[in-house]
């Protein structure tokens, strides 16, 4: 049994350098805050990265509805190890940007090491820009049904804690009933004693995650062995690499 505890001291001693980011972009939220008062600096930007915007926005205690030049909307989704979710989401035709994260805890700038105690109630999840002339709401949420099993509190495959709860993390009202829609369709499949444990909720401040926790499976992973994020891949997803 995989045991995410145990990547813990690799993880925290696997840090990778940021790349620069080559691209200057007018009316980004996080122009205006300087690099010493923000720890997320180092994260990538649009067009590689969610990264760097979800951080500004973490740092004003913003829930956002859509992208800063308004043109794409945001959402949020937990589906266990955000290694996963996140490159199935950058598979996906419509998804523009990612970035993997913290969300639903109660306390501030949580650290990997943090959450991964389960004190901070926090859950792994991945904060998206998407283009809804693309890809709907509902089948982003079709995409993470595909991903886990709905019926198991806390775990995704391997992987156990309330930092592993998997959640439709709605940014908006319209969200929140196509959200509340797809799981009443889905519910009405399952054997008798069954029932979808998946969160459902108004989304709450995302916390990025470190620099080296971002794309991780497109560069390399645990083992170096990139996997595709090309859009339309259907490869299977090697959780740790």
């Amino acid at each position: 049994m995989l045991v995410r505890t145990a990547l813990l001291l690799h993880c925290s001693r696997a840090t990778l350098a940021a790349p620069r980011n080559p691209f200057k972009r007018l009316g980004t939220l996080s122009a205006s805050i300087e690099s010493e008062e923000n720890p997320y600096s180092s994260l990538r930007g649009l067009p590689h990265s969610l990264g760097r915007d979800a951080g500004a926005w973490a740092l004003s205690g913003a829930v956002p509805e859509r992208s800063a030049d308004g043109q794409y909307s945001v959402a949020t989704f937990a589906g266990g190890c955000f290694w996963g979710t996140e490159l199935r989401y950058q598979r996906l035709p419509g998804v523009i940007a990612t970035c993997v994260g913290y969300t639903e805890g109660r306390t501030t700038r949580p650290t990997y090491e943090q959450v991964c105690t389960g004190r901070t109630g926090h859950t792994e999840a991945c904060q998206l820009l998407y283009d809804p002339k693309q890809v709907s709401f509902t089948e982003l949420c079709e995409a993470l049904f595909r991903s886990i099993d709905p019926t198991k509190r806390d775990q995704v495959g391997n992987d156990f804690g309330t930092q592993y709860r998997h959640g439709i993390f709605c940014h908006t009202e319209h969200q929140l009933k196509e959200a509340k829609a797809f799981v009443a369709s889905q519910a009405k499949g399952l054997p008798p004693g069954k029932s979808i444990v998946t969160e459902v909720k108004r989304a709450t401040v995302f916390w990025p995650a470190e620099a080296y926790h971002q794309q991780y499976l497109q560069r390399g992973g645990r083992f170096g062995s990139a996997q595709s994020a090309a859009k339309g891949c259907n490869d299977a997803v090697r959780c740790y690499g």
